[in-house]
This record gives structure tokens, sequence and C-alpha cells, in this order.
């Protein structure tokens, strides 16, 4: 199954020449029929709250009367009318205060001076619909007034869409536009893995990125095991620049996985975990050789005996982030989030450095 995109252009400008083709005739008597509807609705919306005045007022009167008739010596009786009746004076104060907010706002008229601009836009609306004055958040509200549905149907093979409109009132408008035909695409490698494989580009060469991408699970786009050859034919293919070892030799003793624990105070689950993971590097002397790993300095202080107060467990990082615990993994390895290792203690494991961190609109999350 094969996704494939539509621009939306030529759909916009067909919609917005039927919308303006069936509005522009009628463009000025609709607008003052929609005010003098306006003006009728407002002045029914009166009449019923004067109606509801009327009603509480006589409520009220009617809870005043109750009290005053109340023999004294009956004083439970008394306190429970006399509640009644505050309760019915303040829903009379209130519906007061509320038509006279009501009675202020009146709908707007159109004098004549205005009535006669009106007219002269009308003549020639498109005028006003293309102005760069009229923003796009303005021609969706004024296709909202009149359209009611826009239902595509797509028809790639045949080169057109056909679109159907069906406006306020139940009238019907199909029309067809012209859409380029649809040229189906061969397998791809998904995006997260050719993400990835930009990262590790920059710090390994493309056997070791191969590794790292088989311990993870992942597959080519045609659904195999990644070798170095496939890696760098897909980095070419993507423009990716390849691994650029350092003119200087790399510091730090490389050890073994075991050696590696004893020197971090880890256990070699841990290291594979962080390795597999792409958090820490590694280095084999050739494809399916014991992994080594480069004991440096860089490396030591991700894996500390107490973490800074600003970074975090992993639940309270999830929930002060709004996002799942792959997520946060995500942009550690990314390196958009800071990471450590507490190797001792009973809050060791994982922490994340969270600072004063804004949330993207609309962020996609992993």
């Amino acid at each position: 199954m094969y996704c494939f995109n539509l621009g939306g252009l030529a759909i916009d400008r067909a919609v917005a020449d039927a919308f303006l083709t069936a509005v522009t005739p009628a463009a000025v008597e609709a607008t003052l029929l929609t005010l003098q509807q306006l003006q009728t609705h407002h002045d029914a919306a009166l009449a019923q709250w004067r109606l509801e005045i009327e009603r509480l007022r006589y409520e009220a009167e009617r809870a005043e009367r109750r009290y005053r008739t109340v023999d004294p010596e009956n004083r439970l009786v008394a306190r429970g009318l006399e509640a009644e009746g505050e309760k019915h004076l303040r829903d009379l104060a209130a519906a007061e205060a509320e038509l006279r907010r009501r009675e202020q706002q009146q709908p707007t008229s159109i004098g004549p001076v205005q009535l006669q601009r009106l007219r002269v836009l009308g003549a020639d609306l498109s005028q006003v619909w293309n102005a760069a004055t009229t923003t796009d958040r303005d021609r969706k509200e004024l296709l909202r007034t009149l359209l009611e549905e826009v239902m595509l149907d797509v028809k790639r093979a045949e080169g057109h869409a056909h679109l159907t409109l069906r406006w306020r009132g139940g009238a019907i408008t199909t029309l067809d536009v012209p859409v380029p035909r649809f040229r189906p695409m061969g397998p791809r490698t998904d995006e997260d893995t050719l993400s990835l494989l930009r990262r590790l580009a920059a710090l390994y060469p493309d056997e070791v990125i191969a590794g790292i991408l088989n311990r993870q699970g992942r597959k080519t786009a045609m659904g195999e095991r990644f070798t170095a050859n496939q890696v760098g034919s897909l980095r070419r293919y993507r423009n990716i620049p390849s691994f650029q070892p350092s003119a200087e030799p790399p510091s730090g003793e490389l050890v073994s996985i075991r050696k590696a624990a004893q020197i971090l105070g880890m256990n070699t689950s841990s290291i594979h975990r962080w390795l597999a993971d792409g958090f820490i590097a590694g280095e084999q002397v050739t494809p399916g050789a014991p992994w080594q790993i480069r004991i440096t300095e860089e490396l030591r202080g991700r894996i500390v005996p107490q973490a800074p107060p600003e970074y975090l467990p992993m639940l309270e990082t999830t929930m002060k982030l709004g996002v799942s615990r792959q997520t946060v993994l995500q942009r550690v390895k990314r390196g958009e989030l800071q990471a450590v290792l507490v190797r001792q203690g009973r809050r060791k494991g994982l922490r994340i450095k969270v600072v004063n961190y804004q949330p993207v609109l609309f962020e996609q999350l992993s």
C-alpha cells in the first residue's frame, strides 16, 4: 500500500471560484438579510428575558407574601421561607442585570454610506477575496458561511479529482480538477532509521553503523539485515556524509566489554544495552569480532555515583515533558536531552537533564 500527497492549490482555486460565482450576484442582499435576522433574533431574545423577569418578580412577591403570613412562633418555617425569598430576589437581580447587558449589545446596523460601500464591494467580490489584506482565515470563514461540506475523490489513474460541494440548503455542485497522475514509488527505508543513520554517520564508520542497526532489529527497505555496503549505499543515496576519523589518534584505553564493566562499575548487560541503543560507542576489529569499548573522560562523565539536582528520573521526566518513555530515549539518542547513569544507591538508573523545557506546538510523539 502506497501513500501519496496531493497539492491543494488547484483544489483551493476551484472551490474559491465556485464560491465567488455563487455568492457575487446576491452578496449585498444576503448581507442585509443576515443583519435583519440578527436584529430579529436579538429582539426575540430580549422579549424572552423580559418574560423571565416577570416570572421571577412574581415568584419573589409570592415568597414575600408567604413569609409575612407565617406565624412568628414557627421559627423553622419562617427561616425556610426567608431563605427562599432571598434566593428569588437574587435570581431576579441577576436576570435584570443580564437584560441590561443584552440591551446594550445591539447588533451592528448599516447606514446609507456603509450600504453604498457594501454595494461597491459586492460588485467585485473577487478583488476582495484576492486582496493582500484578506487573510486565509478570513477566506475560510467566508467559505463556511455557505459551504456545508466538500468531498474529494482523487482519481490519479485518470488524472483528475472529482469534487462535490454541498451548500447550506442542500444544493450540490460537482467539479473535476486536473491532478498529476499517480506514479507509485518503490520500497523506502523508514524515516526513523534514516534519522538514526544521519546521527550515527557523524560518529561511526559504515560497518559499525550496520552492527548498531542490526542490534536494534532494524531492516532495510527490502526487509533484510544491514551490511556495511548497504549502509554506504543508503548513505550516499540520501547525501549523508561519511564518517571522517580524526587526524589525531583516539584517546582512551580500548578494552573488552567485561573490562569496561569493571572500570565503570557496571554489569555487562548494561554495557550491552547502552551499546545496542547507541548511547556509547563500540569498536570491532572486523564485523562479527567481539566489541570493545574506549574508556574516555566523556564516557566516565556520563556514569556517576550521584546525579546533579537538575537530572530527573525517567518517570518524572516523562511527566514533566508530557511524552512517553520511548520518546525520552529517542531524544537522548538524538542529543536533544543530556543523560547520565547513576550506578549505585537506591536512586540508581538513568537520569535526564530537564531545565526550562518549553514544548513545541503539535510536537510529534515517537
